[in-house]
C-alpha cells in the first residue's frame, strides 16, 4: 500500500535578522497572493496557494551563524508558479521592490525538466528562494523522464540538470 500526499502544508524557516527578514518574507508572500495569519516581533506566518510559510527569528543567543546551503538542513525553497509570466513578475518584484540578491535571473532550465523556467534569489539572511514553472505534467508527461517511454530515474544531478540512467555504470 502507498499513500499519495497532497503537497507540503507548511515550511518553517529560522532567521538571524527578523527585522530585515520578516518584512521581506511577508511582502513576498503577499505578492504571491498569500495572506498573513500570524505576525509579531519575532515571526510571520503566511498562508495561501495550498502553502504555508512560517518565518521566525532565532533565539538571540543562537543568532549570528550565517545560512549555508551546503551544510545539513535546508538547501533552498522552491515555489511552483502557474506560468512563465508569473515567474518573471516575481523575479522583477524580488529584485526591484525587495532588493533581493539575485542568484540567477528568470531563465530557461529545461535541462532539469521539460519546459522548466525559474528564478533564484536570496532573502536578507541568504536563504535561497526559487520560483519555477514546469508546464503540463513535467517529468510525468510524454517528454519527461518518468513518462511513458522516458529514460527513467537519473543517476546524476548538477549544472547540466538530470543526466544518466540507473543502468549507467
Amino acid at each position: 500500500m502507498t499513500v499519495s500526499i497532497n503537497g507540503i502544508a507548511h515550511i518553517q524557516l529560522t532567521v538571524n535578522d527578523p527585522q530585515a527578514c520578516l518584512p521581506f518574507w511577508e511582502k513576498l508572500c503577499h505578492f504571491m497572493a498569500m495572506q498573513t495569519l500570524l505576525r509579531n516581533d519575532e515571526s510571520v506566518y503566511c498562508i495561501g496557494g495550498r502553502t504555508g510559510i512560517l518565518v521566525r527569528g532565532a533565539p538571540p543567543e543562537k543568532r549570528g551563524k550565517p545560512f549555508d546551503q551546503d551544510t545539513c538542513g535546508l538547501h533552498h525553497i522552491c515555489f511552483r508558479a502557474r506560468s512563465v509570466e508569473d515567474v518573471q513578475a516575481i523575479a522583477a518584484y524580488a529584485e526591484e521592490e525587495l532588493g533581493a540578491k539575485m542568484v540567477h535571473p528568470a531563465e530557461d532550465g529545461s535541462q532539469f525538466a521539460p519546459g522548466y523556467y525559474s528564478v533564484l534569489f536570496e532573502d536578507p539572511d541568504g536563504i535561497r528562494i526559487e520560483v519555477n514553472h514546469v508546464p503540463g505534467r513535467g517529468h510525468f508527461g510524454a517528454a519527461g523522464r518518468l513518462g511513458e517511454g522516458g529514460l527513467g530515474p537519473a543517476s546524476r544531478y548538477g549544472e547540466e540538470g538530470l543526466t544518466g540512467t540507473q543502468t549507467d555504470s
